[in-house]
């Protein structure tokens, strides 16, 4: 471990080391919002209204972290999700984050716009995977990825929906990024003022979408990216789930619900567990918090499917916060990737090891000796 992820003491200082490594282009396009970024702001603010209620002259001599998520125990109520071509953030991308995440006792959801393979991540070793799914236009493209998945050993499959038309964000339109990443003048300037980065990049070719090889052929990024924006599908409706579950047996998840509508609707049709989730503010603005979100569709659904949450979460304190409130986990985004760009594998072990250590800490403060045990009555909120 290098001295400078020694001295990373949270997550804010990984994303410190990342934008010090990365080109602002391609920073940017990791940490940026849509539009004027207000749900982004959103995300991490309104943790702020939401208190510990701390417990003391409890025994907390013995702290359990320890989750189980479709009946199989981990080692904290988290899983990194899923995060397009995180090969932008380091040479070994997914392959980084899936052992990191199996070293940690905790799932690693595999993008459809991986830059790794389904089945290269497979082949890092054990560990508890789930594949994110888009469903495209031509259902035989996404029918092949549900296969390979299955043929891989992959665990659940996660069905994203918030994304029916692409989202506008603001900094990577005046970066000038785009997939393939473009060269102009301020973008040579930008990569030449990050050496490490760019040795990376023609040590290990520019970034693709890997998933795609076998059906765009081995044309470059952008027809891989030409052919999955083309492919997305704005008339996706409720009735997909039977789709699903004519080519998926294990558990199905939707991502990125926002509403109690949505989730009851949800629960109706079967799947198995929800994702509450604004796309960490990178497709709509100005659409409530994913927190803010969690602390309504929560009391709404008694005995339904696994409640997931993402968008915003830095500090193990803000997993607690989730946990309290009716999450049964936590997927991380950004915070991963930060540790990724910051020192590959290492960094994002260190990313889940500060998280435990802040969870952990928290608990005993709250007089809570399990993760299981967090509820409601673990919170007060701000007046």
């Amino acid at each position: 471990m290098t001295r400078a992820l020694r001295r990373a003491a949270c997550v804010d200082d990984l994303r410190r080391l990342a934008r010090r490594r990365l080109p602002r282009t391609v920073f940017d396009f990791i940490d940026g919002g849509a539009d004027a970024e207000s749900t982004l702001r959103a995300n991490r603010d309104d943790f702020a209204r939401l208190l510990l209620k701390p417990r003391f002259l409890v025994d907390v001599s013995s702290i359990d972290t320890g989750r189980t998520v479709f009946g199989k125990r981990h080692a904290m109520p988290l899983a990194i999700g899923p995060t397009g071509l995180a090969t932008l953030a380091c040479p070994d991308g997914e392959l980084a984050l899936a052992r990191a995440a199996a070293a940690a006792g905790i799932p690693f959801t595999l993008t459809t716009t991986a830059g790794q393979s389904i089945e290269d991540v497979a082949a890092t070793g054990p560990g508890s995977r789930w594949f994110q799914l888009y469903v495209y236009r031509d259902r035989r493209i996404s029918a092949g990825l549900i296969e390979r998945a299955r043929a891989a050993g992959y665990e659940a499959l996660v069905l994203t929906v918030d994304v029916p038309v692409v989202g506008k964000r603001r900094r990577d339109v005046y970066n000038g990024f785009t997939i393939p990443l473009r060269w102009s003048p301020a973008t040579v300037l930008d990569f030449a003022l990050h050496p490490r980065w760019c040795l990376d990049v023609l040590r290990h070719g520019m970034p693709t979408l890997r998933n795609f090889d076998a059906i765009a052929g081995r044309q470059g990024v952008q027809s891989h990216a030409t052919l999955m924006n083309s492919q997305l599908d704005p008339a996706l409706d409720w009735s997909v789930i039977d789709w699903l579950r004519e080519h998926w047996s294990g558990p199905i998840l939707v991502k990125g619900l926002l509403c109690v509508e949505d989730a009851l609707r949800a629960a109706e049709a079967g799947f198995d567990g929800i994702v509450v989730s604004n796309h960490g503010g990178r497709q709509q603005d100005s659409v409530p918090s994913s927190i803010a979100a969690l602390a309504r569709i929560a009391p709404a659904l008694t005995g339904g499917p696994a409640l997931f949450v993402d968008s915003g979460f830095r500090h193990g304190n803000d997993v607690i916060k989730a946990v309290a409130l009716g999450a049964t986990a936590v997927l991380l985004g950004r915070a991963t990737l930060f540790g990724a760009a910051a020192a590959g594998s290492a960094g994002v072990r260190h990313c889940l090891s500060l998280l435990h250590g802040e969870m952990s800490r928290t608990l005993a403060h709250l007089g809570v000796t399990a993760i299981d045990d967090l509820g409601p009555d673990c919170l007060e909120a701000l007046p």
